[in-house]
């Protein structure tokens, strides 16, 4: 079992009422973690020890913030095993974890580089004299509030960015992997970024709304970067705007990957199986609906029913098992009831469907029409359904047809016509013969509709989390009307 301590000002600290709450596995119910739970007062204290770091963080020098988070990236990559020991918190495969420990490590690269490419420009000015500037400056203390599903990986870019651009942070971590985000913020706090430069408070799940309302709050909070489901992302927007601080929402997903009837139908089936159900289903930019030409469909579904059958769900530290546990038994009793809801309206279930506890076998449906659930809403599952239409136009109706707008992907032999269709899709992220599951750190990674707003990655993260602010220099007098 793994104790999680708040971080708070560089030191380990209990909850100031020492209460816990305790992280099961969701296959064998062991517990996993234990977890201090944050009072008010603790996400205050958290705030204020940002605040105090922070003039000094954002006086270093860019190459020396490069230095500091360069040799975060190695430390994190290093304790690599430490990530993969907790992996029972969500009952994940390892190979899960591994890869989020390698891309976080190349997030953290990817912020180091930015540090010296934080520009603002010379703007001509009408005014005789006036030497006119737009700089970016670091904001102050930024709130980071990450999920459970990519642990290590939406963690770190919470906060990666943010200190690149030198404001300072505190992390909520999730009810749902405490430990993998306590660690991020040891990690860090070890490899000499400074104390209270990044803070980890970990709460009771009954207490999130308090806490995270609390944080968004105060003052000294300058920027909020959220990455969830759409339902939370509207009160944290909510939230954020009534204190007028800027945010940035990654939010819910239901990746479209369409089929056109020239696609190379293997390439397809691969990216398909794995944009649906690695990591059983629970990423944002998950394929949740296969929009396929009828001309090739058969062919397509008969081909990824095979694919399937290769794929079993089981206990992760089983050998056999390919894909892993959902988060917990709920979550899979949520997806049943979406999956009922289909096959009693006539849905055909192609294959899998079979849930015991926490384990949901990757499933596949066919016949899925807009009355049914599966078609709008998210299943945040294994569960990817089959929508038939004919024509490019039929299918971008279809693509199109959904509140979410994240990622999506094409598959067809001409790239020229796929990508004048990714131009019309909405969504923020487009793969043309590729799954829809990709992320790399240099990238700008965000949604449209209810998929949230701005990006973070690169470049495109350097508006999110710096202030642009307008500075003049008077060279000689300068004439006033009165």
């Amino acid at each position: 079992m793994l104790d999680v301590p708040l971080l708070i000002g560089g030191q380990s600290c209990p909850a100031r009422d020492g209460r816990t709450f305790d992280r099961r596995n969701p296959v064998t119910g062991a517990v996993v973690s234990r977890v201090a739970a944050a009072t008010l007062e603790d996400a205050d204290a958290a705030v204020a020890a940002a605040q105090a770091a922070f003039p000094a963080w954002a006086a270093l020098a860019p190459n020396e913030r490069r230095s500091r988070l360069l040799h975060a990236a190695g430390q994190l990559q290093a304790r690599s095993a430490e990530f993969i020991a907790a992996a029972g918190e969500t009952g994940a495969m390892a190979n899960w974890y591994g890869f989020n420990v390698q891309l976080a490590a190349n997030i953290l690269r990817e912020a180091a580089s930015m540090t010296t490419q934080i520009n603002g420009e010379v703007i001509p000015s009408d005014v005789p004299g006036s030497f006119a500037m737009a700089l970016r400056q670091p904001c102050g203390v930024v709130l980071g509030i990450a999920p459970w599903n990519a642990p290590v990986i939406l963690a770190t870019r919470a906060i990666a960015m943010p200190l690149a651009c030198g404001n300072t942070v505190v992390l909520k971590a999730s009810e749902l992997s405490p430990a993998v985000h306590r660690l991020i913020g040891q990690v860090l706090q070890e490899a000499g970024l400074g104390d209270g430069v990044v803070n980890v408070i970990s709460n009771a799940p009954e207490d999130a709304p308090a806490i995270v309302e609390r944080l968004i709050a105060n003052p000294a909070v300058r920027r909020v970067n959220f990455t969830g489901s759409t339902r939370v992302g509207r009160i944290v927007g909510e939230l954020s705007a009534r204190h007028l601080k800027p945010a940035l929402l990654e939010l819910g997903g239901k990746a479209p990957l369409l089929v056109l009837e020239d696609a190379d139908l293997d390439a397809a089936v691969q990216a398909a199986a794995f944009g649906a159900y690695f990591n059983q289903g629970q990423i944002c930019m998950s394929t949740e609906r296969l929009i396929v030409d009828a001309r090739v469909a058969e062919d397509f579904v008969a081909r990824l029913a095979a694919k399937i059958a290769s794929l079993p769900a089981g206990n992760p530290e089983a050998a056999d098992s390919v894909l892993g546990s959902l988060v917990d038994a709920s979550a899979g009793t949520r997806i049943q009831g979406l999956i009922d809801d289909a096959l009693e309206q006539g849905a055909t279930l192609v294959a899998g469907g079979q849930l015991a506890g926490s384990i949901l076998q990757p499933t596949l449906l066919d016949g899925v029409t807009d009355a049914m659930r599966l078609y709008r809403e998210e299943s945040f599952g294994p569960v990817a359904v089959v929508l038939r239409g004919e024509g490019d136009e039929a299918l971008l109706r279809l693509a199109n047809d959904s509140e979410f707008g994240l990622s999506a992907a094409i598959f067809s032999r001409d790239t020229g016509r796929a990508l004048a269709l990714a131009q019309r899709l909405e969504s923020g992220i487009c793969h043309i013969n590729g799954p829809t599951v990709h992320d790399e750190a240099q990238m700008p990674f965000g949604g449209v509709k209810a998929s949230g707003y701005g990006s973070f990655g690169g470049k495109a993260a350097i508006e999110q989390f710096t202030q642009l602010r307008w500075i003049t220099l008077q060279n000689g007098p300068r004439h006033y009307p009165i």
